[in-house]
This record gives structure tokens, sequence and C-alpha cells, in this order.
């Protein structure tokens, strides 16, 4: 592990500043980056620890606030009342500002003396989950850990076609990571995901555990320490082929 230091940033995205939670190594040298793409109860706790885990690995981890235009500063837990509204939050999303503002935390990464020309990855947990697969269709993205992403196969933020559609174009490796027992995701939409990175020739690994929704988070009912412990071994491994 090695030791790191965070801070609360922004980001400019046009007329707008997104907030984002900057977690890197102290040690003078060039990173490969990691953008975290949070669930849908915000830039929380949890999804700080991520950000600093992936971090202590050796790379940058930057966590945007993909709910900026309806919910600055957006940090719940996860009772129902909270969860009802970060899907509230969630439901006024559409792909094409999400993908703006990724492209924007991926410039002002860029602009980071630890990244500079490095590679750069992304993963994302629940609603982020789903982001993240959308934003591995940017040219950018070489990586793409996608963790309980609901909803892929039949819709896209704000509407439209499908997620699953823009599989195509996709450049990188993604892994996804999702439970057999999530109420959220059938198995049948998990095949359709690993059917279409199969057919479009993307590089790809899918991991099934019997597990519901949210196993990656300790702090929700769901937790599973035995797929977490897993997973985040494979995530380890994809993004560790970011490094020179």
């Amino acid at each position: 592990m090695v030791e790191i230091r965070t801070t609360s940033t922004k980001i400019f995205n046009g007329s707008l500043w997104l907030d984002a939670y900057l977690a890197e190594p102290i040690a003078t040298g060039s990173y490969p980056a990691i953008v975290v793409i949070q669930e849908v109860y915000g830039v929380n706790a949890h999804i700080r620890d991520v950000t600093e885990r992936i971090a202590k690995e050796g790379y940058v981890a930057i966590a945007p606030a993909i709910y900026q235009r309806t919910a600055p500063k957006f940090e719940v837990g996860y009772s129902e009342e909270e969860l009802e509204l970060g899907r509230f939050h969630k439901d006024q999303t559409k792909a094409d500002e999400l993908l703006s503002d990724i492209q924007s935390t991926i410039a002002h990464l860029r602009m980071l003396p630890s990244v500079e020309q490095a590679e750069i990855g992304v993963i994302g947990f629940c609603f982020g989950g789903h982001v993240a697969y959308l934003a591995a269709t940017l040219p950018e993205i070489t990586a793409t850990a996608c963790f309980y992403g609901a909803g892929i196969p039949v819709m896209t933020p704000g509407g439209g076609v499908p997620t699953i559609i823009r599989t195509p174009d996709i450049k990188g490796t993604v892994y996804g990571f999702f439970g057999t027992q999530d109420p959220l995701i059938p198995e049948e939409q998990i095949d359709q995901i690993e059917d279409a990175l199969h057919t479009h020739g993307i590089r790809h690994q899918i991991f099934r555990y019997p597990a519901g929704h949210g196993f990656f988070c300790d702090r929700r009912d769901g937790y599973s320490a035995i797929a977490a412990t897993d997973a985040w071994e494979h995530v380890k491994e994809l993004f560790g082929r970011l490094k020179p």
C-alpha cells in the first residue's frame, strides 16, 4: 500500500463546476488514473473509501459528483427514504450529460502532473455501474469495472435506446460483477450483457456471485465479504494492466 493524500476538488464542465473527491499517491511519479462512479447514494463515505482504496494501490482516483445539476453535495445513507431520494436524482440524469461530466473529469485528470498521459480506467457501483458501462464507450477509457449496474440491456439514463446498444463502441476491457440473487438485475440480463460483449469482440470477463445487490458495500445489508474480497482481486488484476 502506498501513502496517499485526499482532497475535495472541482471539475469545470462548460458552465458547470462539478464537485469531486480526489485521492492520489504522495510520492512523485506518473500514475494510471481511475474514475470512480457513485451509487445512487452520492459520493458518500463508502465511495470515498473506495476512492482511497484504489489510490493506495498506486493510482490517482477521483469520484465526480454526478448529481451536481440537481443535488450539489448530495450524500445520504441507506434507509428506504434515502434510497428513494437517490433514485429521484438518478432519474433526472441524462446519458449525454453523464458522458460529458466524465470526459471533463478525464480532462481534469490529464492536467495533473501525477497523471498526464497515463492510462484511464473507470469503476462504478449500482447506478454508477450502469454509468461505467456508458463511460466504457469513451475512447480514453481502457479498463472498466462495472458492479451490478442495473438496466443496461433495457434503458439508458434520460431515455432512448438501451445502453447495451452502445457496446460496439467499447474499445477497452470490461469486467462485470453481478449477484445471481439480485432482484434488480435478472440473470437473463446478465446473459444479455455477456452475449453483447462476446458478439462484438470486446475483451471481457463476467463474474457472478451467489449474492444480492450492493454486495461490495460493507455498509449495506446485502454485503457479502466473500464476493467482495474475490471481486476486489479481479479489480486489481484489471487495473493492474494499466500500469507500465
